[in-house]
């Protein structure tokens, strides 16, 4: 049988979650002697300890073509929201092409490394806290940023806090070679990433198709 496993960074807000769960259930148990009250109550905070556990799962995922470093898979799992020319203003200062992923309640919120290269750019930038899909959010809302580089091109992300994300966990280090597929960190709860690829890249998907973090190809940079 295989276990599902769980974020490393993510323990502590399970903890106290089942912590705020268990004491809901003892004063439901305790002060509400009505069964048909009582028991259903109980039941919804004992799938909420389930659920939240669930939300955590680090995603057991099959890498397209692992030695392909031109290949960009999705960051997250979620919905494809903007696909458009734009001027990335922080690190690159030029035209790409963005592609954002938003990612829903239900969605794992692990994130992994789109291609692989050397991280030759991170900053943190704390912020608001504006719903993830709100046009300013990848500005305003407290976000991480991240660039890896390789012989095909530069590829740099967001990690984008939304209205109920309050922690943003990234893995990045400046000169560390990362692998396309590897866990690159964490967003808790409602977010989105927002992913800036050359302009000369193959761009594989358009707005409103559904992806899958590593599984699913973005783009293809050039040779």
């Amino acid at each position: 049988m295989k276990f599902i496993k769980i974020d490393n960074d993510s323990y502590g807000t399970i903890l106290v979650s089942w912590c705020i769960c268990a004491v809901l259930i003892f004063l439901t148990a305790r002060y509400i002697p009505i069964l048909w009250i009582s028991l259903p109550l109980c039941l919804i905070f004992v799938i909420f300890m389930v659920f939240i556990t669930w939300f955590f799962r680090v995603p057991d995922r099959n890498i397209p073509d692992e030695n392909d470093t031109q290949l960009v898979t999705s960051v997250a799992d979620g919905k494809v929201v903007i696909v458009e020319k734009v001027f990335e203003k922080e690190y690159l200062k030029r035209d790409c092409i963005q592609i954002s992923v938003y990612m829903d309640f239900f969605d794992v919120h692990c994130n992994f490394w789109p291609v692989t290269g050397l991280v030759s750019y991170y900053k943190y930038h704390p912020g608001k806290y504006l719903l993830a899909f709100h046009p300013k959010s990848s500005e305003l809302n407290e976000h991480s940023s991240t660039c890896l580089k390789n012989e095909h091109g530069e590829v740099f992300f967001k990690q984008i806090a939304g209205t109920f994300a309050r922690r943003i966990v990234c893995y990045s280090e400046p000169g560390h070679l990362e692998y396309r597929g590897e866990q690159c960190g964490v967003i808790k709860f409602g977010s989105r990433i927002d992913l800036f690829v050359p302009l000369e890249a193959d761009v594989k998907v358009k707005v409103g198709d559904k992806v899958r973090a590593v599984e699913s190809i973005l783009a293809v940079l050039p040779e």
